[in-house]
């Protein structure tokens, strides 16, 4: 076996360009998605549930392109198709998004790009893991971070870019503002343009190339495989069908469904599981699922925790911020849209600290190991979040966005760096899109229960679920300690 050559700074550039444009369409979608649903009609309760696409899509999506990206190869690589058409997709959700005329439209066109997007996101986390060796893996995630907080700052305040251009930021009622329609079209570019350049100026391993280098295997012991036992689906059955007819006998919240009924399929996947002998994408990926290295279901929790923290923040800041910092819940009045534009702002801030924030932690992996310098970056974001509670003055919620951009720079490089130490060549991609239900649970989880508990304990005020997202940001850190220092790493750190 050999070691995989280490590249230079302008390979590794080129081969993560393409996340400025995927961080494009998804920050486009995260600042303006409630915005265009509120526009549409949509009440404050029923937020969470029409973004229910967005994370489903994920958990459908992500790890059958993960199955599927370790098993081709063509002319275009093993990751590169994937990236391309994806983008294609994605880049026409963008053109129709804005366009919808009702608000189911939109709530399917939701689907369509959040699927797009997934597409070509899912490899390129297998991306880095293929190309570089480990000691150089914690830098290409750090560079991902890096155009994914600048592809996000422009992208996030591009509505108020244009605003201060003089393109108008109201429309008439069930109408979305030109500033908003624009800012998706010039999405739908940079998205093309960004993937397009890694698609033409990388290269990939062929797979007999990839096995061959050293750390094509895992390091140090693998769980044995277990077989699927149809005992294992009883208490998933169990929980779900029992909540399932709680919500029904006791009329609880229609959200609560989506909770139910993902544990019940889940108990049934495990009994279809125990009961077959066909060897397909479906069984290989639950059987990973089941069998996954314990330093990655120690991560899974981490994400668990963090996710959960930026889906609340994602869906309730525009509510929140236009409710209480600028005084109206009214998607046709200046006052909402002037702060609905903030928003924006803020969220292109924090994505600007991130992109800092993504040069400053390599040098803190460095001195403190992935493991410590994952937890004080999460601490420092639950602090942030909490902060906007406290917070009067709009402008000063400029301070807050530097706490969350170091988690959210954090959240993009040190869980996958630790993790593709653990994983094996072969199934890195299918193992990195199973490593993303463990961002799209909390996600489906969120859209069920946040309109649920704002509704019962803080009279449907949406800034309490930015309260609770920095409770999981907090929760998350905790969890780290239970996560190993990959042994690489740590030789690395203690010759720093």
């Amino acid at each position: 076996m050999t070691n995989k050559p280490t590249l230079s700074f302008w390979q590794i550039w080129n081969m993560c360009f393409g996340f400025l444009g995927i961080q494009f369409g998804f920050a486009l979608q995260n600042a303006n998605v409630s915005r265009i649903f509120q526009t549409l009609g949509a009440e404050m309760e029923a937020l969470p549930i029409l973004w229910i696409a967005a994370p489903l899509t994920g958990l459908i999506v992500q790890p059958i392109v993960g199955y599927c990206s370790d098993r081709t190869w063509t002319r275009l690589g093993r990751r590169r198709p994937y990236f391309l058409y994806g983008a294609l997709l994605a880049s026409a959700a963008l053109v129709l998004m804005p366009n919808a005329p009702v608000l189911w439209m939109a709530a399917g066109l939701l689907w369509l790009l959040d699927a797009s997007i997934n597409i070509s996101m899912e490899p390129f986390r297998a991306f880095v893991g293929d190309q570089l060796p480990p000691s150089q893996r914690a830098r290409g995630y750090a560079m991902q971070s890096f155009f994914i907080g600048v592809g996000a700052i422009v992208a996030s305040a591009l509505p108020w870019l244009l605003t201060q251009a003089g393109v108008a930021n109201t429309a008439p009622a069930g109408q979305i503002p030109a500033s908003v329609r624009y800012a998706f079209y010039a999405g739908a570019v940079v998205m093309l343009g960004a993937i397009g350049w890694t698609v033409l100026r990388t290269r990939e391993y062929p797979p007999e190339q990839l096995d061959a280098f050293d750390d094509a295997s895992p390091p140090g012991p693998v769980r044995a495989p277990r077989d699927a036992r149809s005992i294992d689906a009883l208490p998933w059955l169990v929980l779900g069908a029992g909540l399932i007819a709680w919500i029904v006998v006791a009329g609880l919240a229609k959200e609560l469904y989506v909770l139910g009924g993902g544990l019940l399929a889940y108990g049934l996947a495990l009994l279809f599981v125990a009961h077959t002998r066909a060897v397909n994408a479906f069984t290989t990926i639950m059987a990973d699922l089941r069998n996954m290295p314990g330093p990655m279901r120690r991560l899974a929790v981490v994400q668990f925790f963090s996710w959960f923290a930026l889906f609340a923040m994602w869906i309730y800041t525009s509510a929140a911020v236009t409710m209480v910092h600028f005084g109206s819940t009214d998607p046709t009045s200046t006052a909402y849209n002037d702060g609905a534009n903030w928003v924006g702002v803020l969220f292109a801030a924090y994505n600007g600290f991130a992109a800092l924030a993504a040069l400053v932690i390599p040098r803190m992996v460095a001195a403190w190991g992935l493991r410590v310098s994952h937890l004080v970056n999460l601490w420092i974001g639950g602090g942030a979040l909490v902060s906007i509670v406290f917070i009067r003055d709009p402008d000063w919620l400029l301070l807050s966005m530097v706490g969350i951009g170091f988690a959210w720079a954090s959240i993009l490089s040190l869980p996958y760096a630790m993790l593709s130490d653990c994983l094996p060549a072969r199934k890195m991609g299918v193992y990195m899109g199973i490593f993303n239900f463990f961002i799209v649970i909390p996600q489906l989880l969120a859209a069920s229960v946040l309109g649920v508990l704002l509704k019962l304990f803080f009279g449907s005020q949406p800034i309490y679920a930015l309260v609770i997202g920095g409770s999981s940001f907090a929760l998350a850190g905790l969890c780290v300690l239970r996560v190993r220092e990959p042994r690489g790493v740590a030789a690395a750190t203690s010759h720093a």
